[in-house]
């Protein structure tokens, strides 16, 4: 059943919080829009947390229309389920390189990944926060 609100619910942020893969989307860019896979935090007070290098394509596009969506989903396998979160961003100024740092925890096994987790800290890295507007739904 598919449903929508304006807020992230407890089992939304239970289901976000599995390493799973986020599929962002944002304006400005190509026609049609480009999502792209990304690593991605949802924090209790209902908010999605990303990190980008501060010269992305995406940052450029963010900076021309802070709207954006991220759809993360259940992998193969499982019941279909999937959230869909569309909101503004805003730029943090702090907190990138702990993002990095508990996102590649997470993602990866960081004894076989180190040299790659050390190449993304010597990165000039922003996190981006997306406030949600619409929160999107579906579990079967």
């Amino acid at each position: 059943m598919s449903t929508t609100t304006s807020m992230l619910t407890a089992e939304d942020l239970e289901f976000l919080s599995r390493p799973l893969h986020g599929f962002l989307t944002v304006t400005g860019g190509p026609q049609p829009p480009q999502p792209r896979p990304v690593w991605f935090e949802a924090t209790a007070d209902g908010t999605i947390h990303f990190f980008t290098l501060r010269d992305s394509p995406k940052m450029r596009r963010l900076h021309q229309d802070p709207r954006a969506s991220l759809v993360v989903a259940a992998p193969a396998g499982e019941r279909e389920r999937w959230v869909s979160v569309t909101g503004r961003t805003a730029v943090a100024t702090d907190g990138a390189y702990d993002l990095v740092s508990r996102l590649a925890a997470r993602y990866w096994n960081l004894d076989d990944r180190a040299a790659d987790f050390d190449a993304m800290l010597a990165e000039d890295q922003v996190r981006v926060v997306l406030h949600p507007e619409a929160v999107r739904r579906f579990a079967f």
